[in-house]
């Protein structure tokens, strides 16, 4: 999962429920920095376990560029309310209808980046309508199905959810993590970041985890459809990934005909691992593509 520094938003974006044509949706919605020419808004949506607070430090150097970015928990994430049980509620098609809502509630044409999971929610919504979207930005996303390791681990998770309490599948989860991983610094705030990990998946809806689980472990190539899309892509991701090889990043952009980044020293969560570069490399990919 991603680990954000902190939970608190950055100064001067705003924590509140969007409401959209399909329900409310938990954002963090940060302005232009003050003094700054206004180029454009984005929509942001976190990976399998995230949530809008993955995307926390690239508000403010992306604001600085001149970028709105709106970063939002999906139905059934964290701060999102969904049903706890009904998986057919969680379906791509359906995730997919929300970020098209999303996009048209806080004013569309918007830049669309998508982490991980998030980026294969994205690339579903612009299947199906890319008319309210500028860009689309696959960060960490791969062409289909997550690698066989991976696959591993999220039927392990889907297995446990399906007998365990979201609190026991935690426990579990801390007690199987390397120690590095579950050692983390205090916040600020003195709360330990653990704390905030934890309430964020106890909040999270098991039945948005188990569809979407399944989701990445069956998602289909839809490289193709995507390329035959007027729109500029991005393929970004860092220089490590055990989700999606790098090779396989790199063939889809090509595909695509995208930017490719690589952010070094960063590995699954370059917006965590690498912020500064992430955001700067995603804020001249914006800067073109408006052009």
């Amino acid at each position: 999962m991603s680990r954000p520094s902190t939970f608190v938003p950055p100064p001067g974006a705003r924590a509140y429920a969007l409401r959209t044509e399909r329900g409310e949706f938990a954002v963090v919605d940060a302005p232009v920095a003050d003094g700054v020419e206004p180029r454009g808004v984005a929509l942001l949506l976190p990976g399998f376990t995230g949530s809008k607070e993955d995307f926390n430090p690239l508000h403010i150097p992306l604001a600085e560029r001149g970028y709105r970015t709106v970063a939002v928990d999906g139905r059934g994430q964290f701060e999102s309310d969904g049903p706890v049980a009904d998986e057919a509620a969680y379906a791509q098609e359906e995730l997919a209808r929300d970020v098209l809502a999303q996009a048209e509630a806080i004013g569309a044409p918007v830049h669309l980046l998508g982490h991980s999971l998030g980026g294969q929610i994205t690339r579903a919504a612009v299947l199906l309508d890319h008319t309210p979207f500028r860009s689309l930005t696959l960060m960490s996303s791969g062409p289909a199905q997550i690698s066989t390791s991976q696959q591993e681990r999220v039927k392990l998770l889907r297995d446990a959810l399906a007998v365990m309490s979201m609190a026991e599948v935690w426990e579990a989860i801390q007690a199987m993590e390397p120690p590095e991983e579950t050692q983390t610094p205090s916040l600020d705030s003195g709360l330990d970041d653990r704390d905030d990990l934890r309430r964020r998946w106890l909040c999270t809806k098991p039945a948005q985890l188990s569809a979407t689980g399944r989701q990445l472990c069956t998602e289909p190539d839809r490289v193709a459809e995507l390329a035959a899309v007027p729109l500029p892509f991005h393929v970004l991701s860092g220089s490590r990934d055990d989700t999606w090889p790098l090779p396989l990043l790199d063939e889809m952009a090509v595909r695509l005909r995208a930017r490719r980044t690589v952010v070094e020293g960063a590995e699954h969560s370059p917006n965590t691992d690498r912020p500064a570069a992430t955001a700067r490399a995603i804020a001249d990919f914006w800067d073109t593509a408006a052009r």
